[in-house]
């Protein structure tokens, strides 16, 4: 009885092992599902590439908007200067052709006295 008891546990034991391998059917499921991890996994890297490039190309039309604005500023603030300085201008000679009239009166009002 000892005899068949151990031969029956050693089936179960048979049994057991042989149950918890895999099959060619579980192999093939895994594969798959390998499979499509790492079409995922190639589709996430392009997409990154792709938002990567994208990134790039944004940055460098900032930097050449940011360019553009630079060289905007510094030619609004030569016009600024240049402005500037032809308004003191004019006001000089706003000065000198009052001076001018005060003297032509001057002399104006000399003439008629005489």
């Amino acid at each position: 009885m000892k005899n068949s008891l151990w031969v029956i546990a050693m089936i179960i034991v048979l049994a057991l092992t042989a149950g918890g391998c895999a099959t060619k059917g579980d192999l093939a499921k895994i594969e798959s599902q390998e499979m499509m991890t790492r079409s995922r996994a190639d589709q996430a890297a392009q997409d990154a590439q792709a938002a990567k490039a994208t990134a790039d190309e944004a940055k460098v039309k900032a930097d050449e908007a940011a360019n553009r604005v630079e060289n905007a500023i510094k030619a609004a603030e030569e016009r600024e200067k240049i402005a500037d300085e032809k308004a003191r201008i004019a006001d000089e000679k706003a000065k000198i052709a009052d001076e001018k009239v005060k003297r032509a009166d001057n002399v104006f009002q000399r003439s008629m006295r005489k």
